[in-house]
């Protein structure tokens, strides 16, 4: 029976260190407080117009690919997960494709936008591809580089704290070894939720999604602007162009 294994893994995290204390000069907070909701002490942020979703994605990627004994050429598809592509498109996978050299290959490639989730999606499609035999070498990479879009207010900390950049990688192979391999997936969504930890503008919905909230929110236009602006000092003034979590738990 065939089944899909991890023959390599790799992972990249940028060299920048930001520490709590780092934090505590731009916010209101303290090591303390930060350690006793998260446990984080640091955490690492991309060089600002030096490194990106997908550079960093294809360092990891590369070294996956190293790891799992095959060259660049040998992979057949591409799945990228990340809820912060550089571009709203192309996606972060032709991207990094270039990035990688590879683009004169017929590999295609495909981004998964599922958040925190999008790795762990980015496998089971991968598995359904490999064990059905269409493709032999599936590279997954989920990346992130969340430091060029947070909010760094006190107003901000909840999220802020929390994340920082880095990217992870596996090259998804086929084998017929018993004691390998992926046995199943099950994957589960809900979206009643979707508003509590979310990243409003800029977007298309022009206010179509209050209808799931109890409350409507007023995002600083008119059905009647909605297409001729996608951000305005409204959205900038309430930190709607920002991550938007409600509630540490979440």
């Amino acid at each position: 029976m065939l089944r899909t294994k991890i023959g390599g893994i790799g992972y990249y995290v940028p060299e920048k260190v930001v520490t709590n204390d780092d934090l505590t000069k731009v916010m209101d907070t303290t090591d303390e407080w930060i350690q006793e909701r998260t446990g984080i002490q640091e955490r690492r942020y991309a060089e600002r117009h030096k490194e990106t979703t997908a550079s960093i994605g294809a360092k990891a990627a590369e070294k996956a690919i190293e790891n799992a004994g095959i060259e660049k050429e040998d992979i057949d598809f591409i799945i990228f997960a990340t809820l912060s592509p550089d571009y709203f498109f192309p996606g972060c996978g032709v991207l990094m494709q270039r990035e990688l050299g590879i683009t004169k290959m017929e590999a295609g490639a495909l981004d998964i936008r599922n958040q925190c989730s999008g790795f762990i999606y980015g496998i089971s499609v991968g598995d359904q591809f490999v064990k059905t035999g269409m493709y032999k070498n599936v590279l997954v990479v989920g990346a992130e580089v969340h430091s060029m879009g947070l909010d760094f207010s006190t107003r901000g900390r909840n999220v802020t704290v929390i994340f920082g950049d880095g990217a992870g990688a596996v090259v998804l192979q086929p084998t017929e070894e018993e004691d390998q391999g992926i046995l199943t997936t099950h994957l589960h969504s809900d979206g009643t939720y979707a508003e509590k930890l979310c990243f409003i503008s800029p977007g298309a919905h022009g206010g179509y999604h209050n209808q799931y909230v109890e409350e409507p929110v007023d995002y600083g236009f008119s059905d009647a602007e909605f297409g001729e602006l996608f951000l305005n000092q409204h959205m900038i003034d309430n930190a709607m162009y920002f991550p938007h979590m409600e509630g540490q738990f979440v």
